[in-house]
């Protein structure tokens, strides 16, 4: 059965790790189509504090501290809804948390920690999901990454959690399909983005993190997932240089792997001219970031430049997928352009 997506003003919407980066943004943008809301984030105070934002801005928001690695807390979160709304159209698991460092030299219990979340946090997600939405019908939107589909050194084990979203998601949609249920199965597959990433993540590394160019506005990635929450679509990359990530790493794998061992892996370690690393810095991994949470971005457009909009994204979002699939051809030299140019301030 194929899925109806309702618009989003008559939807009930749910969005994990709301209170930061790409949750915050696509929370604020759903309130705005007028879509009713259940709010999941660890820390309770930024949560309650984004959910009296957005119902003076008349929002219908229900808000639910919870981990999402955690498979009790995961289930409050669809209870709530239901209590609440009566029903869930959309599921958003956006949740995540990423470690800067070479795989040999990260703790156990931290590795463990990213996969928890990102993760199984997922498939938490999406499991509750289902069970109220597989009968009458909805959108289940997975947020991946570029990284779902190459290999980055330096962050191993935030693109092999990444790598299994896809791999669960895409199971999940066949099975669905098979089965008839009508839900639409959508992961989002974004570049780099400007948002409290590397600010939240445990840092192994001497230098301070930073993210591969080129860097895209947090608001083209809330786009694509409210685009997701009313049109049925497989995956959407979000930037063109992902779309080219994933097409160099399929094609031309040797070669991706010489450019991510060598000046793309150095780039990583170049932020604010080679800043090193903050002895006291605070992450995100374990716990939440109480300092850097209502906050959709970092503001990297005062050292690099931040892309507010993507050609490829719009263009793939408005056409039939195999055409979708043809303009990633194109977005090889676009993104080649952008990954070239000098992100402001260099040393």
């Amino acid at each position: 059965m194929k899925p109806r997506l309702k618009p989003l003003k008559d939807q009930v919407m749910v969005i994990t790790g709301a209170t930061s980066g790409i949750g915050l943004t696509t929370a604020r943008m759903a309130a705005d189509e007028g879509a009713s809301l259940v709010l999941a984030a660890r820390g309770r105070d930024a949560l309650e504090q984004l959910a009296g934002e957005l119902r003076l801005h008349g929002a219908q928001v229900a808000a639910v501290t919870a981990d999402v690695g955690v498979p009790h807390d995961v289930s409050r979160i669809g209870r709530a809804a239901m209590e609440r709304f009566g029903r869930i159209d959309t599921w958003v698991n956006n949740a995540g948390v990423a470690i800067f460092g070479k795989l040999d030299e990260v703790a156990p219990q931290d590795h463990q920690r990213l996969f928890q979340t990102n993760y199984w946090g997922v498939v938490h997600g999406s499991l509750e999901a289902l069970k109220h939405m597989k009968g009458r019908g909805g959108a289940l939107v997975n947020v991946g990454s570029e990284a779902s589909d190459v290999a980055l050194p330096l962050q191993g084990m935030y693109a092999a959690s990444k790598h299994a979203v896809k791999a669960f998601t895409d199971a999940l949609r066949i099975e669905l399909a098979h089965e008839g249920a009508p839900v639409a199965v959508t992961l989002i597959k974004p570049a780099s983005v400007d948002t409290l990433f590397t600010v939240h993540a445990k840092n192994y590394m001497e230098k301070e993190p930073a993210l591969l160019p080129p860097i895209y506005a947090p608001e083209l990635v809330a786009q694509a997932i409210l685009y997701a929450a009313r049109h049925p679509r497989r995956d959407v990359y979000v930037g063109g240089a992902a779309r080219l990530m994933s097409l160099a790493a399929y094609h031309l794998p040797a070669l991706t792997d010489r450019l991510l061992g060598g000046p793309l892996l150095r780039r990583q370690k170049r932020p604010a001219c080679g800043m090193p690393a903050t002895q006291a810095r605070r992450d995100a991994l374990h716990a939440p970031d109480p300092a850097n949470t209502m906050r959709e971005r970092q503001g990297m457009g005062m050292v690099a430049r931040v892309e507010e909009s993507s050609t490829y994204t719009a263009l793939s979002m408005r056409t039939r997928p195999l055409l979708g699939a043809l303009l990633g051809v194109g977005a090889l030299f676009a993104a080649w352009r952008l990954a070239r140019r000098r992100t402001g301030h260099e040393c």
